[in-house]
């Protein structure tokens, strides 16, 4: 069987990083039509109070999803400067060790999410029309949460030894499972906004079964064995170390959106069906924008772990200019076309009107999202983490939420909501740009290391 496995300290620059963007990039449509097809299939089957209990999820599950992925983004760093550093045997050791910590963090998610999930949907001021069918939807969202934990655990190791084709395979297979268990539960069965999650965690159920089949039956490098499973202590320190200030970060913008939405949710249910539906077609705008980011961490991790300091700016350049055109591309597009997008979901006028105003609002400020992500990508790569935990801190959480709470006390306009988007996003690639022009995030970073044999096994 063909390797996938990419070296990217060799060959050209651009070629090694669009190579391995694309399938990332194809992933995560594959992996955004989850939330589509939940939206779309419940939005015309279900109703408009059934897509606003699903819209008034979404930053709660990013919450704690988006902390333990935070974190796991730490072990792709680790693997790929081991990786680029050729030292196979801390590669082993960081791969059991993520393994193991995926599986200790699924199940206590599982738990918090279950258990949290009524007071913070209560606490978010979800309107009472659709607070029960919102409880449902996380509910078994969570409880199957720890299939989404270790196939992101899975994809991260895939990605970070350059194999960024493979996530790809998997995710066409669970998006087509989702699809059809989708209609199958909603439309034919008639199980209403649970059925919509059941299918959704199903689906990633086998996408995390193919992805683990294949990391223990592989001969490469990225083998996973059972009897190997052990948390190293000093490789699960590395892990940590480079991914809480990801996974902080990630929370506490979702935090920061939590209060968004919740001054969202203040109005009605139509703004909410309306503001929810322009998200999931802001989650395509994503795709371009993570794809670069992630291939930048990649590729930063695997260079300077082999000590290769101009490869790794030149590779930088291309990534942040071509992220920045491809968001303002579709932004453009997403302004023109807002809403005949937005009507997909939901024909009800209010509806398609606000969600028409918040694309208008912001969709053209998308290139000043993807430079921020793009610098926070290279600079997880190497290893300066807590850089853009601090940046986006700041920017995204502290302001954005100080923003919005002064701004609506003396204007009760929802379009003074959207505004904190572009705003916040002006102020951090501000900062990003001028961190990134002093040029000293590459060094101090090492490559192949000693470690100890300290370890706990699971």
């Amino acid at each position: 069987m063909q390797s996938n496995v990419m070296l990217m300290t060799e060959g050209s620059i651009y070629k090694k990083i669009i190579t391995f963007a694309v399938p990332i990039f194809l992933g995560n449509l594959f992996q955004q039509l989850y939330n589509i097809v939940d939206s779309l299939i419940v939005g015309n089957f279900l109703g408009k109070e059934s897509l606003a209990a699903i819209s008034s999820t979404g930053s709660l599950i990013f919450l704690l999803v988006g902390l333990v992925g935070g974190v796991f983004s730490g072990a792709g760093v680790a693997i790929s400067r081991y990786f680029g550093a050729d030292d196979k045997k801390n590669v082993e050791r960081a791969i059991h060790t993520a393994v193991c910590f995926a599986l200790i963090s699924g199940i206590g998610l599982t738990i918090i999410g279950s258990i949290l999930a009524p007071q913070i949907l209560k606490l978010m001021g979800t309107p009472a029309s659709v607070f029960e069918n919102a409880v449902t939807y996380v509910r078994i969202y969570f409880a199957g949460i720890i299939t989404i934990v270790m196939y992101n655990a899975a994809s991260g190791i895939f990605q970070a030894v350059g194999d960024s084709k493979r996530p790809l395979y998997f995710l066409i297979v669970s998006s087509i499972t989702n699809v059809v268990l989708d209609l199958l539960f909603v439309v034919v069965f008639k199980m209403g906004i649970g059925g919509a999650a059941l299918a959704t965690v199903i689906a990633q159920a086998v996408s995390a079964i193919l992805a683990f089949r294949h990391l223990m039956r592989t001969n490469e490098v990225y083998q996973i064995s059972f009897k190997k499973l052990a948390v190293h202590m000093d490789m699960l320190k590395q892990i940590l170390q480079f991914g809480i200030p990801s996974g902080v970060q990630n929370s506490v913008i979702a935090l920061a959106n939590i209060v968004v939405q919740s001054n969202i949710n203040a109005f009605d249910a139509v703004a909410v069906a309306g503001c929810g539906s322009y998200s999931k077609i802001e989650g395509f705008v994503f795709i371009p924008i993570t794809s670069f980011a992630m291939s930048m961490t990649v590729f930063i991790g695997q260079n300077l772990g082999a000590g290769k300091y101009e490869r790794a700016k030149k590779g930088t350049r291309f990534g942040i200019l071509t992220s920045m055109l491809l968001a303002e591309t579709i932004g453009i597009l997403f302004f023109i076309a807002a809403p005949q997008l937005i009507s997909l979901f939901n024909r009800d006028p209010e509806v398609i009107a606000y969600g028409t105003l918040q694309a208008r609002t912001i969709a053209l400020f998308f290139f000043l999202l993807a430079f921020s992500h793009c610098i926070a990508g290279i600079l997880r790569g190497a290893g300066k983490s807590i850089v853009p935990m601090l940046v986006m801190l700041t920017c995204w959480c502290v302001i954005r939420v100080i923003y919005v709470t002064v701004a609506t006390h003396f204007i009760n306009d929802i379009q003074v909501i959207f505004w904190a988007y572009p705003l916040t996003w002006s102020l951090s690639s501000l900062f990003f740009l001028v961190y990134y022009l002093k040029g000293n995030w590459m060094y101090g970073f090492k490559g192949k290391e000693a470690t100890s044999n300290e370890e706990i096994v699971a």
